[in-house]
């Protein structure tokens, strides 16, 4: 699993990064959202007509918030 691209959300809000992720060799989910919330940091998948496009198993999900969140601090600015 790698994250392919990160773009740093700098809104205010809880969402942190948007990213695009290789989730196996040869499959890749885009428009993923790192987001901070009350029960920790959490990844969505893009919506489609008010579904979820990308739905993901919480082992995945999690793995992919701590890579998405490495980037995040790679490109932290504040320090």
């Amino acid at each position: 699993m790698k994250i392919l691209s990160l773009r740093r959300q700098y809104d205010g809000g809880n969402t942190l990064a948007r990213f695009d992720a290789e989730v196996a060799p040869g499959i890749r989910a885009y428009g993923l959202r790192l987001v901070q919330s009350q029960k920790g940091l959490r990844v969505f998948g893009p919506s489609i007509a008010g579904g979820s496009a990308v739905t993901m198993d919480a082992t995945i999900a999690d793995h992919l918030a701590y890579l998405a969140m490495r980037g995040v601090a790679q490109h932290d600015n504040s320090k």
